[in-house]
């Protein structure tokens, strides 16, 4: 029997041994891609009988020069990176990781919210440089009573739900997609966008990045918040108009923001967001956890090793 071939297209993990472990069950050998341009993956990646990919953008090109390939796996929960109907019109099943670093990322929104509501890093810095000053820091208001706006409803947002809950605050959402169900066995109050904007104190956005959703934040949406409101991203950079957010900010249209992304990622060095005491910048660490890492390179490794084996994937990306 031929040794399957798994070319790996970019990595950001210390060890791909877990990977390794899981498709042993296939006895599948990794190849790694010497960069993440098109000949690069395909000079590793032609004849391969599957794809393991992180950050690299799989392409049509990409696809088309795939003459083997039945599964592409991808590190992550979102599979904006990977032409989903050139995969699926060449018959490649691509699988990813939904369930994973769900406690992270939620975790992560949370405590952007808090250290931003509760202006944390603003007040450590005046510390630090010999002000202990109350007064500098105030108003602050208080979490109970008022009200978390969630954009997208799904897993990692349900499991923010609680976790909001527990301090005191109202939630709602807005989710085309999500059923009914979800939302009554949360407690959560459906709205639609332009409700959410309107009635939230903060807002956490776990939308996915479509063509739609491409700076869903931008001026307009902006203008249409409260004025003392606070933006939390934990999801892709691109659904906020970081210029549009700058400039609410300084017109004092909104209260702060905290950003786990950016849609350039490192910012440049005149960023207008950076240095603001009414802003968080987080270096897109949200999904980071050891036990995440396991999880995550486990969770796909083992699918495209059931694709390898002649199984059904558990994680499918449903394209049609």
């Amino acid at each position: 029997m031929t040794t399957p071939v798994v070319a790996v297209t970019d990595t950001v993990f210390p060890s791909l041994d877990p990977a390794r472990d899981a498709l042993s069950a296939a006895g599948a050998e990794l190849r790694m891609a010497p960069d993440q341009t098109v000949e690069g993956i395909l000079s590793v990646a032609a004849d391969a009988d599957a794809l393991l990919v992180t950050y690299a953008k799989i392409t049509a090109e990409v696809i088309a020069g795939l003459r083997a390939c039945r599964v592409i796996g991808r590190f992550g929960i979102g599979v904006d990176n990977i032409d989903l109907v050139a995969a699926a019109d060449a018959g490649i099943t691509v699988t990813y990781a939904p369930v994973y670093c769900l406690d992270e990322v939620s975790d992560h929104a949370m405590a952007l919210l808090l250290s931003l509501a509760r202006k944390i890093p603003y007040a450590t810095r005046l510390v630090s440089e010999g002000r202990w000053e109350m007064p500098a820091v105030v108003p602050i208001a208080r979490l109970r009573g008022r009200t978390l706006g969630l954009v997208g409803l799904g897993n990692i947002p349900q499991t923010i739900v609680p976790k909001a809950q527990a301090f005191g605050l109202e939630v709602v959402a807005s989710d085309p997609y999500a059923p009914d169900e979800v939302f009554e066995r949360l407690g959560v109050r459906r709205v639609d966008f332009d409700e959410l904007l309107t009635v939230s104190d903060y807002i956490s956005v776990h939308a996915p990045l479509t063509a739609e959703t491409d700076k869903m934040f931008n001026a307009d949406a902006f203008a249409k918040m409260k004025g003392d409101a606070l933006l939390i991203n934990t999801a892709r950079g691109p659904l906020v108009d970081t210029e549009a957010l700058a400039d609410a900010l300084e017109s004092g249209a909104i209260g702060g923001a905290a950003l786990d992304v950016l849609p350039i990622e490192p910012p440049a060095a005149d960023f207008r967001l950076l240095g603001r005491d009414d802003v968080i910048l987080t270096p897109h660490t949200g999904f980071y956890s050891e036990d995440a890492l396991l999880d995550l390179q486990t969770t796909v490794a083992s699918d495209v090793a059931t694709v390898l084996t002649g199984g059904s994937p558990k994680y499918p990306v449903r394209v049609r």
